[in-house]
């Protein structure tokens, strides 16, 4: 292409949904032809599967073609699934391993460009412009949070504040010295951060700060309720996951806030029944499964997330969207045979203004039944028998809704754990 179109924001929104599926159909065969020829492992699940990239005649075709499980990065830890001789990766980031070995990923210079071109992107969508200033209190190291954010905001002209995540006192200070235009944070720790500005007397509306960009782990429309209430600010939704780039995979515009866009032209996404891998049509519910398109280092196949949503037809662009990811098909929670995600729970929480939005569940044994706990926090400021009453309201809530029984165990404010990245939800004694 002369002049490309999707190399700004106002190009994208130009662009025919034609345009884009020419694009993605001929990146599509690139990427499939890549990896075929330089990587063995893919090579040869393809083999095993009677496909090879010839096969590729429509974008219907890559349902052809295997899935790639986070499994299959483990079984070829660390570099078995690269693509590129190792003098031509620049980078590596890799997953914390909590629940087993890392997965390791690998960028090229070319890769690392078109990662900064996502960011960059995705913020101006949240509404940023050259000049603003972000903080960046996503953790930097191997997590890709943190350089991932910079990186793209480097990109779009922003002055960045690489604050990483931690000392809560001292990132409202910088929100107040350095004048933060916009905040990229998990959602879980911006709170703890409006916490802080309470604790500290900080009015909000005294900031500069006018947007959050938050992602890293799933969150409500509640949840982006209270953010902004307490913090004066519009709270948009990036969505992305290391093994397919890291944040900036999709981001909702801030003039709708109505779910992420998929940066398309970077990645084709499918939803599919988890159960039998069947391709799903738009708008069912399903596993979310990319396929990178521009990457070299570590080229993702139709790789399962995990992450359970729908997708949308676009509404700022062509390029669709996805729902509000309503959690992780490993992150669910069977009780008594009931299907349980934490962000339900989070969910009815919210209702209560006099229990702070901080909470754990826990899940234990009572002889050979499951039971659960949902330790939340009284709010600052409020007593707690009026909070022991929003707390039997809550466990009706969550009978009613949900379908599970419960107690609620409530703690002094501060009582419940905070993090300064990914909060953890759940506590599993069974």
């Amino acid at each position: 292409m002369t002049s490309d179109p999707f190399s700004s924001l106002s190009g994208v929104r130009q662009v025919s949904r034609d345009q884009l599926e020419a694009l993605q159909l001929e990146r599509l065969r690139d990427t499939l032809e890549h990896v075929y020829a330089h990587s063995p492992v893919y090579r040869e699940k393809f083999q095993d599967a009677g496909v090879a990239p010839q096969d590729l005649q429509s974008l219907a075709d890559i349902a052809k073609f295997p899935f790639t499980t986070k499994q299959d990065l483990r079984d070829h830890y660390p570099f078995g699934l690269f693509s590129t001789p190792m003098d031509q990766v620049v980078r590596v980031h890799a997953s914390s391993g909590t629940t087993g070995k890392p997965t390791v990923v690998g960028y090229t210079r070319e890769d690392i460009d078109h990662w900064a071109t996502c960011v960059a992107r995705s913020i101006e969508a949240a509404g940023g412009k050259p000049g603003d200033r972000v903080q960046v209190a996503y953790g930097y190291g191997l997590f890709t949070g943190g350089l991932g954010a910079h990186y793209g905001a480097e990109k779009l002209g922003c002055t960045v504040i690489p604050m990483s995540g931690g000392q809560t006192e001292k990132q409202v200070q910088l929100l107040q010295d350095f004048e933060t235009d916009i905040i990229m944070v998990t959602p879980s720790y911006m709170l703890n951060i409006a916490d802080e500005m309470e604790r500290q007397g900080v009015d909000p509306a005294s900031l500069k700060l006018r947007a959050g960009i938050f992602g890293a782990e799933p969150w409500t429309d509640a949840m982006r309720s209270a953010i902004e209430a307490r913090c004066h600010i519009d709270a948009t939704d990036i969505y992305g996951l290391s093994e397919v780039m890291g944040p900036g995979v999709a981001q909702e515009f801030v003039d709708t806030k109505d779910g992420p866009t998929i940066w398309e032209d970077h990645f084709y996404p499918e939803v599919i029944d988890p159960e039998t891998g069947e391709v799903l049509p738009d708008d069912a519910e399903g596993e979310l499964v990319f396929t990178s398109l521009t990457k070299r280092a570590f080229p993702v196949i139709r790789y399962r997330t995990r992450d359970l949503t729908r997708l949308l037809p676009g509404s700022e662009c062509v390029m669709r969207r996805i729902a509000k990811i309503t959690g992780r098909s490993d992150d669910m929670l069977i009780v008594r045979g009931v299907n349980v995600f934490p962000s339900q729970i989070e969910e009815q929480l919210l209702k209560f203004s006099v229990l702070a939005p901080h909470y754990q569940i826990e899940l234990y044994k009572q002889g050979n039944m499951d039971s659960v706990s949902i330790h939340v926090e009284v709010a600052e400021g409020n007593d707690r028998s009026t909070a022991a009453a929003a707390g039997e309201e809550l466990k009706a809530l969550v009978k009613s809704y949900i379908g599970i029984s419960s107690s609620i165990e409530l703690h002094d404010a501060g009582g419940i754990p905070r993090s300064e990245g990914k909060a953890k939800r759940v506590i599993d004694r069974r």
